[in-house]
């Protein structure tokens, strides 16, 4: 497998994008460049190198049985040649010997390409940082959850997202009531009236996200949402240097339902906006007619934890633009217990003396 990197113009070190300058920088000479600075660089250094090796291997065994391959699939990293092994969803990953980001030339082709991406705009640093707010202030989390080497292993992940444009034409009717109280000398009144409503129009809806990975939670990837469309650009393999990468696995027929659901949703809540001034309001029928859609292929920043706890796997999920979150957090029994014993003696306590204070007075 071809693995490429990005070379330091200045001192040929691996650059990566840093978000906090928008630019390339090189980790070592500390130089920034412009994105097509480094790409010119690139076509010119794009010269083929053979290594030879005297070394024979021929008694080794190297071959990997079928049942062993699975998904899996392998190539050398070029700037330590350590052997990267990935899932077949990934199309760029860190090696784990030098840190370095390579990205998976092969496995991209024959893939789409993405049209546009979002990039991250919070950095290492501050995604720690905003998790560490996240858990601050729940008592009940577990120690061993929330220690500075489980934050660390925090990774900024390209997650992919298939964005739809739409026409709507959507119509849906209510049932509503108002009602009005009086009285007089002698009676209470009541009065109920009945209305029916209708609202109807036409929308035109601009990239509904919804992303392509399996591995991503729905729930979690709605609840970071939204991303600013302001930072979203033409998509170049630069921007995947210092991240890792996801290579869609669900299919743009099997996310129509999904934007669909999304569009619905958003044409009911606005619609149900406008009808105000009413006791109640009950949605009768509602019709939304989704057409003249169009379909472009995208990556959006996330920064994305996987702790596990007692043997369960709690995911976190970061907006890497806003830095919103989502995830599920577990519960240490001992310290609820603590806590609950705590509070049971404490209440218990004032509880006695209050009683014991009514009888002094009795």
């Amino acid at each position: 497998m071809d693995i490429k990197e990005f070379k330091c113009p200045n001192c040929s070190g691996a650059v990566r994008f840093d978000s906090g300058i928008q630019k390339m920088k090189c980790p070592y000479c500390d130089a920034e460049f412009e994105m097509s600075a480094v790409a010119d660089y690139q076509k010119r250094m794009a010269i083929p190198e053979t290594d030879n090796c005297a070394l024979d291997t021929g008694n080794v065994n190297s071959a990997w049985d079928e049942g062993d391959l699975g998904g899996l699939s392998t190539g050398s990293c070029p700037s330590c040649g350590a052997e990267l092994i990935g899932d077949k969803n990934t199309i760029a990953t860190v090696c784990p010997c030098c840190g370095n980001t390579q990205i998976m030339q092969k496995r991209v082709q024959g893939l789409l390409k993405p049209e546009y991406v979002i990039p991250f705009q919070i950095d290492e640093k501050a995604a720690k940082e905003t998790l560490k707010q996240f858990y601050k202030g729940k008592k009940l989390l577990p120690d061993v959850f929330t220690s500075e080497n489980r934050i660390n292993s925090i990774q900024g992940l390209y997650v992919p997202f298939w964005l739809f444009d739409a026409k709507v034409q959507a119509s849906v009717s209510y049932r509503a009531s108002k009602v009005t109280v009086w009285s007089d000398s002698s009676f209470n009144y009541t009065k109920t009236d009945y209305y029916s409503i209708q609202r109807e129009g036409s929308l035109t809806f601009e990239k509904i996200p919804v992303d392509g990975s399996q591995k991503m939670d729905d729930d979690y990837m709605d609840a970071i949402e939204p991303f600013d469309y302001g930072k979203l650009t033409d998509f170049q393999s630069a921007y995947l240097s210092g991240y890792l990468a996801e290579k869609y696995d669900v299919g743009v027929e099997d996310s129509k339902e999904r934007a669909v659901r999304k569009i619905k949703n958003t044409v009911e809540t606005q619609f149900a906006s406008s009808v105000q001034g009413f006791n109640s309001v009950k949605k009768e029928r509602s019709s939304v007619n989704v057409a003249d859609g169009k379909v472009s292929y995208s990556l959006f920043p996330v920064w994305v934890l996987n702790p596990k706890y007692k043997n369960e796997n709690y995911q976190f999920i970061m907006n890497g633009q806003s830095g919103r979150i989502a995830g599920k957090l577990p519960i240490d029994r001992r310290k609820s217990l603590k806590y609950t014993l705590l509070y049971t003696l404490v209440y218990g306590a004032v509880f006695s003396s209050i009683i014991g204070l009514l009888q002094m007075f009795l």
